[in-house]
């Protein structure tokens, strides 16, 4: 692997730059101010339309299907510059997981329908897999689709559904044989989230937001036209989707958002007092605040591998797993390192006038608790580094 940026590279992550610069400060300066979540959902779509406009929300698709076929390294640069600025990746469950799938495994009929939605910026998508029986054990869903004439009737429950209640389509593993080995027995639908008999349940997280939900499918009539792929064959389509998820460049988790935190914590060792003198010359803030920088460098590096990897034709599978892995623990010991470093002022909250960093430790402490469950906690990446990477036998 060439550790370089090529001049075109350099010269695109200067163009990123510019244009982050000319859309975001604004917007994100509301954020911190304590812009409501209506208002951000509102705000993101908007910023995902102007991406789609530029060809930027789906650069490294192919140009048939609405992208810019730039390379994956390209992708993962401008993923790496908006993570710089805190900013999440619009539309990345469609663009990263369900329109790559649709591409590999839809019908035309299909791909003509949603590609160039989800290019464009105007539809994003949620997944509907984890419920209350089946969150880490995916495989052992017991939503039920059942064949009915020209569609298919769905009954079940999904639970911290993401962004189920701004989405305009859900990505929906169900059973449709109940009767064969759990892993050949679920198809893979894509949902229209108006379609009568779906209910959508807020769950409120710790950091009192509303982003994960409950939703209830009840007698739900979904046209046969939208099973993706094979009847029965979903897991195995499911499975790729979720090494997509996974993917540094489409990561809820990339390793890029850890870097603005340690900026933060840089700066505010060096501007703070502590016994007469900059909290910098402390040997223990030191000591942490390098290990975490040298630790960021090493997720990066595993991030630009695959981005290779993807390059070169070769399928990151427990590659994916390992930067996924190393990333969000990484978040979470960058996340406690703060908390150590402005002690009991850390545990403010972000409104609170003596808060540091106007609260973005505390935030950042509440947040990376997830960051280790989504797409997988930590023991299954574990386990599937030891059973596809090291060749080990399944436990």
């Amino acid at each position: 692997m060439n550790f370089t940026f090529t001049p075109q590279q350099q010269a695109f992550r200067q163009e990123v730059r510019q244009f982050l610069e000319r859309e975001l400060p604004a917007v994100w300066q509301k954020m911190e101010e304590g812009l409501s979540l209506d208002k951000f959902w509102a705000i993101l779509r908007q910023y995902s339309r102007n991406l789609g406009k530029k060809g930027w929300l789906t650069m490294s698709w192919p140009k048939e299907y609405g992208g810019q076929s730039r390379s994956a390294i390209e992708q993962l640069i401008f993923c790496e510059e908006t993570a710089y600025q805190r900013v999440p990746v619009g539309g990345s469950i469609a663009v990263g997981v369900v329109g790559p799938t649709v591409m590999l495994f839809g019908s035309e009929e299909q791909k003509q329908d949603y590609l160039p939605c989800i290019a464009s910026g105007e539809i994003d998508f949620c997944l509907c897999y984890s419920e209350p029986g089946a969150g880490s054990d995916l495989a052992a869903i017991q939503t039920r689709a059942v064949e009915d004439g020209d569609y298919y009737v769905i009954n079940g429950q999904k639970i911290f559904t993401s962004l189920a209640h701004v989405a305009e389509y859900g990505w929906l593993g169900a059973r449709t044989d109940p009767d064969v080995p759990k892993h050949k027995g679920i198809s893979l639908f894509i949902v229209d989230m108006k379609t009568p008999g779906i209910t959508v349940r807020p769950l409120i997280d710790m950091m009192g937001d509303h982003t994960f939900n409950e939703v209830f499918f009840d007698e739900v009539r979904v046209p046969k036209a939208n099973l993706v792929g094979e009847k029965n064959r979903g897991w195995y389509q499911l499975a790729v989707a979720l090494d997509l998820e996974r993917s540094p460049n489409f990561s809820f988790f990339p390793v890029a958002q850890v870097y603005p935190v340690l900026d933060d914590l840089t700066r505010f060792v060096k501007e703070t007092q502590q016994h007469s003198q900059p909290l910098s010359k402390n040997f223990m803030v030191r000591r942490k605040l390098a290990e975490m920088w040298i630790e960021f460098e090493v997720g990066r590096m595993l991030a630009y591998r695959i981005g290779w990897m993807l390059d070169k034709g070769i399928v990151a599978n427990y590659e994916a797993s390992i930067a996924k892995l190393y990333a969000t623990e990484l978040h979470q010991r960058v996340a406690h390192v703060g908390m150590e470093i402005l002690g009991l002022y850390s545990q403010l909250a972000p409104r609170s006038k003596w808060t540091p960093l106007q609260g973005r430790i505390e935030r950042n402490c509440l947040w990376a608790v997830s960051a280790t469950i989504g797409a997988g906690t930590s023991e299954i990446q574990r386990t599937i580094i030891a059973i596809r990477g090291l060749g080990l036998p399944r436990g």
